[in-house]
């Protein structure tokens, strides 16, 4: 691996950028989110469950949730202890459980039971931050609130250089002033499936990576 050298105008870090959405495009050019769901309702249950725990164990977990609460109004009348029950392998449990009965009930009294389509209504349902407002915004409805980061857009967004942040508030705000709005997206949906399987937290694969020519990070493996 040859030394990268770090942009030095505004005009080199704007070309780096495009370089690295064109590498990312190649490598995942139809990725979606990883959460199995059927409609836009199922995605935001989906989304809370994900909290601390891996997309994996939240499809296993599902399933027999919405067979057990098939709806929404039979989420907003359910016993808060027999949703955690069904949720417990998620952790956090209890929260969430709380969580998904209190976003049944607000959706179905001020929204008439459907799913709000601004981040502005959607921030005010229980359990809906803006991590997963912009998940349930952007892939049930294709509309671009904002940028999903979650522990891997935020670490490699970091080791990119592409921010200075470490809170996911304030990644999101850097990420958002230089993508292209038509990218947040898709960016989010790549760099989590880049960081799964290449960009990993230690060790990251280097040799098999599309982007090594462009990235300095400190940490970045050498052959």
């Amino acid at each position: 691996m040859s030394k990268v050298s770090r942009p030095r105008t505004a005009a080199e870090r704007k070309e780096r950028l495009y370089r690295i959405l064109d590498a990312l495009s190649l490598r995942y050019p139809n990725v979606t989110c990883a959460l199995n769901h059927a409609d836009a309702w199922q995605l935001l249950v989906a989304t809370i469950l994900s909290a601390q725990c891996t997309d994996a164990r939240v499809n296993m977990v599902t399933p027999e949730l919405f067979r057990k609460f098939p709806t929404m109004q039979d989420l907003a009348v359910a016993d808060v202890r027999e949703v955690s029950e069904v949720i417990r392998s998620t952790g956090f449990f209890n929260n969430k459980a709380k969580s998904i009965v209190g976003a049944a009930r607000t959706i179905i009294q001020d929204f008439g039971g459907e799913i709000p389509r601004t981040i502005e209504q959607l921030l005010t349902v229980p359990g809906a931050a803006r991590k997963t407002s912009n998940v349930v915004l952007g892939t049930a409805f294709g509309i671009p609130s904002g940028v999903v980061v979650d522990t891997h857009v935020g670490r490699i967004a970091l080791r990119l250089d592409l921010t200075k942040e470490t809170n996911p508030v304030k990644v999101e705000q850097d990420l958002m002033k230089i993508l292209p709005q038509n990218r947040w997206i898709l960016f989010s949906h790549q760099l989590i499936h880049f960081g799964r399987e290449l960009c990993v937290a230690r060790k990251p694969r280097c040799g098999e990576c599309p982007i090594e020519g462009l990235c300095y990070a400190k940490d970045k493996a050498v052959l």
